[in-house]
């Protein structure tokens, strides 16, 4: 073994881990090529929100390549971060819709990061878990899965709003669009039945060669370019703007999604590693939400969406990675793709459809978690997802699920499993409600 080798085997403890560095490089790999995909979906949903995305697509590189290596040096875990998906599209999309400044949005993303921060680092992380039911936090996720799917359809002509009717409807199937959604979506069904790695990459890949003839993907005038700065990325936040009463929920809504799906996430990979003891309880887990929490906080000033931990983690964990170092790997893939931003940026939102469109059919699955035997469990989780695509509005979802669960406990004599928190939550809701009046 070079010296070489013994230092990193003695940084990131490759023996003591059963791997070694080409498992951690082939990992690395993995886990890059799974979430790859963030660099053609990202820029084009948050340009909704009128920011510019060559510079945002550089500025986004730069991020996942921090944090993802903090978390490695700080916590040796394979752990790759970037902004989650269901933020984003809340950014792109929903916020443009309700006039709020995309100032105020960073706020929000804000002071959710420095709720994350605080529980992280002062140890709250039990009593937060314990505040808000189960039934409310997987069916937020779910339904902002649902939303995100929706996105997909939309953005490539699948589904359109039908003024007539007031109603959503199929769009042109028979536009050349919606032919390369179909495409697409059967390629990614078909890649994930097969097994095959990068299967949303590889599909994006695919429709953006075939747009190119059709007239749908526009070839740059160069591949390899210099990478895009600019000001407008920096310091595009109004904190105190977003403390206003009406804008409270939305703080949940960034909040609930980050701070649940990233522990589920690090849990269920680490059971997938054997890295859970007895209790069911993954040893120093506070480090990784110190660094999530952390990275959420400092991009909000960037025009980063909440930061947080991705699930595409665990392709790199089934192909071996057990350390830090698969996270360092993951990161020097992105590095190598700053100065291929023209290709990225060429790459069409129907190419993306199908892949928003999977990624919201996989945030439906935690769905089978809910008691559906106890109505006051599982009522709620239905509004929560009913009411978020049917009003179009997350925060809205969000509200009267939480409100029907007090309620419904209430009147079911269970007042005692609601966390006295959630009263005091419920006044911020119902005035969220009362501000849409």
């Amino acid at each position: 073994m070079s010296k070489y080798d013994t230092n990193l085997d003695s940084y990131f403890k490759l023996r003591e881990n059963s791997t070694d560095f080409k498992t951690e490089l082939l990992a690395g790999l993995t886990t890059f090529a799974t979430m790859s995909y963030v660099l053609a979906t990202i820029p084009n949903l948050l340009s909704g929100a009128g920011l510019n995305p060559a510079p945002l697509l550089t500025v986004l590189i730069l991020f996942i390549i921090i944090c993802s290596v903090a978390m490695a040096l700080y916590t040796n875990r394979p752990f790759a971060l970037a902004p989650g998906m269901s933020s984003v599209v809340i950014i792109g999309t929903t916020l443009s819709e309700t006039d709020m400044p995309v100032e105020v949005a960073f706020g929000l993303v804000f002071l959710s990061g420095l709720i994350f921060v605080i529980i992280s680092f002062v140890g709250l992380r039990e009593i937060v878990v314990k505040a808000i039911p189960a039934s409310v936090k997987i069916s937020i996720s779910a339904g902002i899965g649902l939303f995100i799917a929706l996105i997909g359809f939309k953005s490539s002509g699948v589904i359109v709003a039908n003024a007539q009717s007031n109603t959503l409807t199929f769009g042109d199937l028979t536009s050349i669009n919606v032919l390369l959604f179909l495409i697409g979506f059967i390629l990614i069904l078909i890649f994930e039945a097969r097994k095959i790695r990068g299967s949303m990459i590889l599909s994006i890949l695919i429709v953006t060669l075939i747009g190119i003839p059709l007239g749908v993907t526009t070839v740059p005038d160069r591949l390899i370019q210099i990478p895009q700065f600019s000001s407008e990325t920096i310091f595009r936040i109004d904190i105190l703007g977003a403390l206003k009463p009406e804008y409270l929920p939305w703080i949940f809504t960034f909040f609930v999604p980050d701070f649940f799906g990233t522990m589920g996430i690090i849990l269920g990979i680490a059971n997938r590693a054997n890295w859970l003891d007895e209790n069911g309880n993954m040893p120093e887990i506070e480090k990784c939400f110190k660094v999530d929490s952390l990275s959420t906080l400092i991009g909000s000033f960037f025009c980063m969406p909440v930061m947080t931990t991705y699930l595409e983690s665990a392709s790199g964990v089934e192909e071996g990675g057990r350390t830090g170092l698969t996270a360092i790997f993951t990161s020097v893939f992105f590095a190598l793709t700053l100065l291929l931003t023209p290709i990225a940026l060429m790459i069409p939102a129907v190419a993306t459809g199908p892949v928003l469109a999977m990624i919201g059919i996989q945030m439906l699955s935690s769905m089978k978690n809910i008691n559906y035997d106890d109505p006051t469990e599982s009522i709620p989780a239905f509004l929560a997802v009913a009411m978020t695509i049917f009003t179009y509005n997350i925060a809205s979802g969000l509200s009267i699920s939480v409100l029907s669960y007090i309620i419904l406990k209430v009147a079911a004599g269970k007042a005692k499993e609601i966390h006295v928190s959630m009263y005091g939550l419920s006044i911020v809701l119902l005035y969220y409600l009362y501000t849409l009046i």
